[in-house]
């Protein structure tokens, strides 16, 4: 008799607070474009069949699916091109498992014989909703093979007729490749789209996957190998930041050294009533292991800074020379966290940029306001293009380059590489997925770690103050982006008060523990072709 899959059964659990598996230190975003082109690199050049990768697609599905929802009735959807043949040789596989299984065609299929003479036999798209419905609840578990990676636009009929369906039936939906009605290269929507539990890419996660609202569509993401060759770093315009790669850049610590070895980073924060940004940021720059910091603030600030970082030694901002002294022994400067947006603030800014040439350059929050308005004429300094960094959120970004901020929420890599092309230095925008653009070109960088929970005034202070503190320690202004984007990432994960209630000083406090993590991650899916396992979105 037929159990159907209880409603605690029907989500899928996954453990927020552990390091999602990144199987691999170089992981690949590409578009849909890119994903046909390697495609065809694979089959053409590298003479790898299609029917091969076609078979281990859904076969390494199907066993996902079986791991994830071990009981129930699964009903496969499947579409006329290869996203389709995936789901049919899913439907083969999981028949021979023992599963119950009906495989419904939906627009013209070419892929039946992938069956091999074996499986559920194919069933006509019913032409009525009545019907239709009726089918789809027939299943415990529902599998996505309609379109996959090649939609431009809408979805036509009768797609998204039974997207509709899809999404009304309550049931968990398995998305193959990328849920159908996302576009693989933008993550819109530009009609119906299905919203899956559980989504398995092939070869690689879709960049349409990891930006919103593709993101919130694609649920729980999981990519899996299915017999490519290796991805050249350029063969996509997008990579993530996983942790095999952040272990790469991070400095590393003489047996001998001294605090002065270690960076000496200069913050320029905090006017009278904003002492709160200048600690947070200096109380991470510290956390990330930076040798000696300097406060530049408000005199009003002094005690509060004195008390609340006691490692780092205060300046008055108003002081130019001990301003110059401090600038003429620093590493880098991080500069914009409470700072002030009037002619004082401009002022000294600019005499800092114009006399004292800091090596490394961060602007954040009020300094990149005083960018976009052209009141900083001495930027850049004497920093090199890789050796500035920009960290705007969205509206400090529409400051910088023509645009709104709208613009840079819905398609946040061209946003960040127009401010990097436009001021020839580093960008990390940040967002959900906040990301990282590089000065004359290179992959979009983007963070897996981003979450709603760093949704909270002075979170980009913390962020600030790690980025600087990678500056001050001699990275390049991009590595010292994604170092930073990956370290707080974790660290609010791992934070003992997360969810709604945390907070920037939660972030930092975990930042030890952030910076102690090693490894790969972990994943139920303990399965060798499995080669990233991302929480949903949250």
């Amino acid at each position: 008799m037929h159990q159907a899959l209880s409603p605690e059964s029907r989500g899928v659990s996954f453990d927020m607070d552990r390091l999602p598996l990144f199987g691999r230190v170089f992981v690949p975003v590409p578009t849909g474009s890119e994903a046909t082109a390697f495609d065809e690199h694979a089959i053409q050049t590298m003479q790898v069949p299609g029917p091969v990768l076609m078979e281990n697609a859904g076969r390494s599905a199907a066993l996902v699916l079986h791991r994830l929802f071990p009981r129930g009735r699964v009903v496969v959807l499947a579409g006329g091109g290869n996203n389709g043949g995936d789901g049919v040789v899913l439907a083969r596989t999981l028949r021979a498992a023992g599963r119950e299984v009906r495989l419904v065609g939906v627009g013209r299929s070419g892929s039946q014989t992938l069956l091999h003479g074996h499986g559920p036999s194919p069933e006509a798209l019913p032409d009525d909703a009545s019907r239709l419905d009726a089918v789809l609840a027939w299943g415990d578990v529902l599998v996505d093979g309609l379109l996959g990676t090649g939609i431009r636009g809408a979805a036509r009929a009768p797609f998204d007729r039974v997207i509709q369906a899809v999404n009304r039936s309550g049931r968990p939906v398995l998305a193959l490749d990328i849920p159908s009605g996302v576009e693989a290269g933008s993550g819109a929507c530009r009609g119906e789209a299905v919203s899956a539990q559980v989504t398995v890419a092939f070869g690689a996660p879709k960049l349409g996957s990891l930006l919103h609202p593709g993101r919130e569509r694609s649920g729980r993401l999981v990519a899996v190998e299915i017999g490519f060759p290796p991805w050249s770093e350029d063969a996509a315009g997008a990579r993530l930041i996983t942790p095999g790669w952040v272990d790469e850049l991070r400095p590393r610590r003489a047996f001998r050294t001294h605090k002065n070895a270690e960076g000496r980073l200069l913050l320029l924060a905090g006017r009278p009533g904003m002492a709160g940004a200048a600690v947070l940021s200096a109380r991470a720059a510290l956390r990330a292991g930076v040798g000696f910091v300097r406060v530049a603030s408000s005199a009003e600030n002094r005690a509060i800074l004195q008390m609340a970082v006691p490692e780092a030694v205060f300046v008055d901002m108003d002081d130019a020379e001990a301003v110059r002294l401090a600038a003429e022994s620093s590493d880098a400067l991080t500069a914009g966290p409470g700072m002030g947006t009037d002619a004082s603030a401009a002022r000294r800014l600019n005499r800092i940029l114009e006399e004292m040439a800091p090596p490394a350059l961060l602007l954040d929050a009020d300094a990149l306001t005083l960018l976009g308005e052209g009141r900083l004429a001495a930027f850049p300094g004497a920093s090199a293009p890789d050796r500035r960094l920009l960290t705007p959120h969205p509206g400090e970004l529409a400051r910088i380059v023509e645009g709104e901020a709208g613009q840079a929420i819905s398609d946040p890599g061209s946003a960040a590489r127009a401010a990097a092309g436009r001021w020839e230095a580093a960008c990390l925008l940040k967002g959900s997925p906040s990301v990282v653009a590089i000065s004359g070109g290179g992959p979009l960088r983007v963070s897996p770690t981003s979450t709603s929970d760093l949704a909270r005034a002075g979170m980009g202070d913390v962020l600030t103050g790690v980025a600087g503190a990678f500056l001050a320690r001699g990275l390049r202004a991009p590595d010292a982006a994604t170092v930073a984007l990956h370290l707080t990432g974790r660290a609010a994960a791992m934070a003992t008060c997360g969810g709604e209630a945390l907070l920037p000083s939660d972030v930092v406090d975990a930042l030890p523990m952030a910076l102690e993590e090693r490894g790969e991650g972990s994943t139920e899916l303990d399965f060798p072709f499995v080669l990233l396992d991302l929480g949903p979105p949250r």
